[in-house]
């Protein structure tokens, strides 16, 4: 109606139920997204005067037309309804996880030093889609990690011990089998070892704003006003490509189990068979390399901490509070039905929370609980949280593993401005945020994800996850 010359007061009338000032800048800022309605906008109750709906809660309508549209990603929001259960996405597993690192330094101590964190972080560690890392390593290196896991960033000074104890399985899978891993998987990891990577990776400097759990914070070193450093990123692009390799072996090999499947993309493998083990050995061997790229990026971070503070990072007490991995198949015993039997558990948008009391929760945690990271987005925070003591019994010893996405990438750069994002996280929250694009922010705005708060309460009320602490960002690098 615009390019065709009609006024800006005759198209808001055609659509009285859009506010007007949304039909403006659609029109001069060439805006797209979703409209506000207007004050009169019918609500639920008055809607359903107008419109048939069933018992179930369901409104029949008409469909108009049908047209192919390729693929697309299709998302998942969780509504618990059967009008709404569908399959949604393929899975990889490599060791997508997240780490805490504590300071001694508090919010006042970082105030005025945000700019040059971000920037300093964001020149120390690789970022973005595709190359670069903080060690170029050879085929050799990359066996050595895929084997060794941290002990190999023991042995090269990238690690101390404490590290290591404070890491799930102390960073390594003993089930790893390098020789399963393709040499182009092995080549993207090459060139990736110490790196961020894109999508919802992130590293986030915070500080703990709430303490909810006295005594497990203790335990964990955790107290309010503490500045701490999140980071989150998995086995990068040999993870990726472990996953594609697989997933091409599984339909040549099992076409006939892929047809049973709702979905090619839950392609499997019969647990016992030759390609069943050879790509355990594979993940275990993704799981090593991400330990091993967590902990070249914390690495790095200490440095800058070091440098910015012009102070030793041993002596700012940047030491890791724990490393709980994500996205991971893992084999572990569990008790069903009253007998002990051994499981693979497959934590795929989930994380381990095991109880107090439980032999694979560290030492330093063991009379309190595993903790538990949970991210939200960079303008909600996160939080830290201790196995639950109905873990066990209701979700195999897990929880969720962050807020959820509630809208694609793509319909997210719709609705957002990257630039926009970041100025007012700055100048409304004092959040700095630096990423490879405007876009990447884009897709990563806070309103991109569901409440973290409400995410947590779920997990306090079922048991399985219980509140310790709550962290707001300072500053964040995004890929």
């Amino acid at each position: 109606m615009s390019d065709g010359g009609t006024p800006v007061s005759e198209i808001a009338s055609s659509f009285d139920v859009v506010n007007r000032r949304f039909i403006e800048r659609s029109i001069y800022d060439q805006r797209v997204g979703r409209p506000r309605p207007s004050a009169d906008f019918p609500d639920f109750e008055e809607f359903v005067e107008t419109h048939p709906m069933g018992s179930d809660m369901t409104i029949p309508v008409r469909i108009e037309n049908i047209r192919p549209l390729g693929e697309k990603s299709v998302y998942d929001i969780g509504v618990a309804h059967e009008a709404h259960n569908f399959v949604a996405n393929g899975f990889v597993v490599s060791n997508c996880g997240v780490r805490m690192v504590k300071t001694n330094l508090t919010y006042e101590d970082v105030q005025g030093h945000e700019e040059e964190l971000v920037n300093a972080l964001f020149d120390a560690v690789p970022s973005g889609l595709g190359g670069g890392g903080v060690v170029q390593g050879t085929t050799a290196t990359i066996d050595e990690i895929l084997d060794r896991g941290m002990q190999w960033a023991l042995d090269n000074g990238y690690a101390i011990e404490d590290d290591l104890e404070h890491c799930e399985d102390n960073g390594f899978r003993e089930e790893a089998d390098p020789s399963t891993v393709s040499d182009e998987a092995k080549n993207r990891g090459r060139k990736q070892i110490g790196s961020l990577g894109s999508g919802n990776h992130f590293l986030e400097v915070q500080r703990v704003t709430d303490i909810y759990r006295e005594d497990v914070a203790e335990a964990f070193g955790l107290r309010e006003d503490q500045i701490v450093v999140l980071i989150h990123c998995g086995s990068r692009g040999l993870g990726h490509q472990v996953c594609t390799d697989y997933l091409r072996r599984i339909e040549q090999d099992h076409s006939d189990l892929l047809e049973s499947l709702p979905d090619k993309e839950l392609a499997a493998a019969p647990a016992g068979s030759p390609l069943a083990e050879d790509y355990y050995g594979a993940m275990n061997a993704a799981i090593n390399f991400a330990w091993v790229n967590r902990q070249l990026v914390m690495h790095q971070t200490r440095q800058v901490f070091a440098d910015v503070f012009e102070t030793d990072w041993r002596d700012l007490d940047m030491y890791l509070l724990y490393d709980v991995a994500h996205n991971i198949a893992k084999k572990e015993t569990h008790t069903v039905a009253g007998e002990k039997k051994e499981l693979f558990v497959h934590r795929k948008g989930a994380t381990r929370a095991f109880p107090a009391g439980h032999p694979e929760v560290p030492e330093a945690y063991r009379d309190v609980g595993q903790p538990v990271i949970i991210p939200g987005s960079m303008g909600s925070g996160s939080y830290v949280l201790r196995g639950g003591e109905n873990s066990l019994d209701r979700t195999f010893g897990s929880t969720a593993h962050g807020a959820g996405r509630l809208m694609s990438r793509t319909q997210a750069k719709q609705e957002f401005w990257g630039e926009d994002v970041r100025d007012e996280l700055r100048d409304e929250n004092q959040i700095y945020v630096k990423a490879q694009s405007g876009a990447t922010i884009a897709e990563e705005a806070p309103g991109v994800y569901k409440d973290v708060d409400e995410v947590v309460r779920v997990s306090e009320e079922l048991g399985i996850g219980d509140s310790v602490a709550r962290t707001y960002p300072v500053v964040n690098i995004k890929g």
